[in-house]
């Protein structure tokens, strides 16, 4: 059985290795062997879904520079990062009627982002960015969509990253404001969203505040959430962040040490899978096919009703973890259509 496995995986290796030096050459078998362990090695080839967009296709198809582990400092990923959401900002204040202003609250650095024409004036929603707890990889392109669509007022909150901030400061910060706000918005027209990282800590600030028994907010929108930190799921197995595209690292123990800190990874709050999720605010899950995070929402969405909440997930087919920040997809256009409209009959009634 083991010279078997072994010679199969050889064959895989072969085929790579005859695609990376000649790319015209078609990888055209299909082969899983499963260990004893239920460990399954495999390659598949997997065709492009034909009912995406032409954008969404262009954008799948686009050549790679590289399919390997490219390893960046915190400096370089931050930096990139923060060029990215400026570029995002430039393109999506020529499509929405906001203004954004860089403010604080309580202490918690924020942007402020309001539409021109407020629809709804007693009503707020905090955007918590995505960006793997350690950047920012959404304050801007999360939150501008989003207020723009809805006509309410959103704060994205700026909260403090890891390493130099592990888990709970994150949390901590998201509490902060979210008591600020109560002191001119009631709860229930108050909703938390937030992308990835974001989605996250939107789950784990409603745990905490149903343990400080706070008031809980109207709705919540995790889109794309991670469920626990002690585990991965099958996606984390067979995506990384650009989907299907290039090197996907082998998931091994905890998820993320420097955002986990000295916290027991299964700790309710760091990890809400393991929480009691009774009674939570009505809640829309987003995800997408090949989003490294598609096993850790369904679960989570699973858990959601387990409880007896209102929860809806929505899972677009074929594109990658949080495509809705490319904002050229139609598919985008289309998931912050539902954010918004969710929002607008939750905090409404």
């Amino acid at each position: 059985m083991m010279r078997r496995i072994a010679a199969v995986v050889m064959l895989s290796i072969g085929l790579v290795a005859i695609a990376q030096d000649n790319p015209a050459a078609k990888i055209n078998a299909n082969h899983a062997l499963t260990e004893v362990d239920g460990t399954v090695r495999m390659q598949r080839v997997v065709p492009l879904p034909q009912d995406l967009s032409a954008e969404a296709k262009a954008w799948l198809s686009r050549p790679m520079t590289t399919d390997g582990n490219v390893p960046q400092t915190i400096e370089q990923r931050r930096a990139g990062l923060d060029g990215s959401q400026e570029r995002h900002r430039d393109e999506l204040l020529a499509m929405f009627p906001v203004t954004v202003k860089n403010s604080s609250m309580a202490g918690v650095a924020v942007r402020d982002v309001a539409p021109t024409t407020i629809k709804h004036k007693d009503r707020v929603l905090i955007c918590l960015h995505g960006g793997g707890f350690n950047a920012d990889s959404g304050s801007y392109s999360e939150s501008i969509p989003v207020a723009g669509l809805t006509g309410i007022r959103v704060v994205s909150v700026l909260y403090r990253l890891a390493p130099e901030h592990p888990f709970p400061a994150g949390v901590d910060d998201v509490i902060t404001v979210y008591k600020e706000l109560l002191k001119t918005y009631k709860p229930s027209r108050i909703g938390i969203f937030g992308s990835s990282a974001g989605a996250g800590l939107t789950l784990q600030a409603a745990v905490k505040m149903k343990q400080l028994n706070m008031p809980m907010p109207a709705a919540l929108g995790p889109f794309s959430a991670p469920a626990s930190m002690a585990e991965a799921g099958d996606s984390r197995s067979l995506y990384n962040t650009d989907g299907l595209r290039g090197y996907v690292p082998f998931p091994n123990g905890i998820l993320d040490t420097e955002y986990v800190g000295k916290t027991d990874p299964r700790d309710p709050v760091l990890s809400p899978i393991y929480a009691d999720l009774h009674d939570m605010p009505p809640t829309l899950f987003i995800t997408s096919e090949r989003d490294l995070l598609l096993s850790a929402t369904s679960s989570l969405s699973r858990a959601f009703i387990r409880a007896g909440n209102q929860s809806q997930l929505i899972v677009f087919e074929g594109l990658p973890h949080c495509f809705w920040n490319n904002s050229a997809l139609p598919e985008s256009h289309e998931a912050w259509g539902y954010m918004a409209g969710f929002f607008d009959r939750e905090l409404g009634r």
